[in-house]
């Protein structure tokens, strides 16, 4: 496995378990990862062809 690939699983593990400490139900925690989804495919669908996603755009809330 890929650095990257091992540092994006230690990410989600590390907020999932923050999220569930913090009182989140598994349910819950589905509706945030579904927003997370939705709000990259925007970011995605806005991107042209060729480029990658800028930073100020992945940071918007």
């Amino acid at each position: 496995m890929s650095t990257d690939k091992k540092g994006t699983k230690i990410l989600a593990r590390t907020f999932f378990a923050q999220l569930r400490s913090g009182g989140y139900s598994p349910n819950q925690i589905l509706d945030i990862a579904t927003e997370l989804i939705d709000l990259v495919t925007n970011d995605l669908k806005d991107v042209k062809p060729g480029e990658g996603a800028a930073p100020e755009t992945r940071a918007q809330a």
